[in-house]
């Protein structure tokens, strides 16, 4: 029997989602994206949720996409992705009309990045870190980050945070805007279902109304900025480069671009 890979838990109309693949920093196989998808699906339409809560477990909110099973899915012609996926995945959050709160507690990559994008209050331990990893794995942004970072964060800092690969500390994430406030590694659960908990206090007719609000004027270029990168994405994976940084991460090395075929 599989083990189940999210915690749920209900309180003050917050739901409180926790991934829960630790030893794997959380990271995303197919069976997670499914089990999220499934999670921000039930509750838009539960009635006794008003805001979602996400988190991690152990010391990785989400180390992104999981590198083994995307080396198997690039090697494997039959590879049978989930029912959701990935894409899914950016629907749901794309579609998600409640509040949705984060709660960083470790270290985010890739979708533990720009999950930020669909959020609405984003709380960061001081200890966490994160990074957008795609021009280190030789692949393309993902989940509209090539438009919703600059918005968030300006068009420098997004170019920062997505062509270096390089972490960014929770003082640098607050400083930029990508998060709304830093806490204590204890504090960080307290502090961000206070604040869930205030919004919940609120009618959720409301609460839905001001998120599809604000949300309207994005919809067409979230729409167009993720068939971009989905376009660019299948692209890139199993390139060149693609190879080469799968190859490092599996002989536990730093990937070496420097001698790629020109143009790559």
């Amino acid at each position: 029997m599989s083990e189940p890979l999210l915690r749920i838990e209900d309180a003050d109309r917050v739901r409180t989602v926790t991934l829960d693949r630790p030893k794997a920093l959380n990271a995303f196989n197919e069976a997670l994206y499914d089990a999220l998808t499934d999670a921000l699906l039930e509750a838009a339409e539960d009635p006794a949720v008003a805001v979602l809560l996400l988190t991690g477990s152990g010391r990785a909110f989400s180390a992104g996409t999981d590198l083994v099973e995307m080396g198997e899915r690039i090697a494997d012609p039959d590879f049978e992705p989930g029912r959701h996926g990935f894409i899914g995945l950016i629907d749901a959050l794309e579609a998600f009309d409640k509040p949705l709160v984060l709660a960083i507690n470790g270290l985010g990559l890739g979708i533990g990045l720009t999950v930020i994008g669909f959020a609405d209050l984003v709380f960061m331990a001081d200890d966490a870190r994160l990074k957008t990893p795609f021009t280190s794995l030789g692949v393309a942004p993902e989940a509209a980050s090539s438009y919703l970072l600059p918005r968030l964060i300006g068009r420098q800092n997004a170019a920062w945070v997505l062509l270096s690969s390089e972490w960014i500390s929770a003082a640098e994430a607050k400083e930029m805007g990508l998060v709304w406030r830093v806490c204590e590694p204890a504090a960080l659960m307290p502090d961000a279902h206070r604040a869930a908990a205030v919004l919940a206090s609120r009618p959720v007719s409301s609460l839905r109304e001001v998120k599809r609000d604000m949300r309207a004027p994005l919809r067409d270029e979230i729409r167009r900025a993720r068939e971009r990168e989905n376009d660019g994405f299948a692209r890139l994976m199993g390139g060149p480069a693609n190879a080469e940084a799968l190859a490092a991460f599996a002989e536990g090395r730093d990937p070496d671009f420097t001698n790629l075929p020109p143009g790559w």
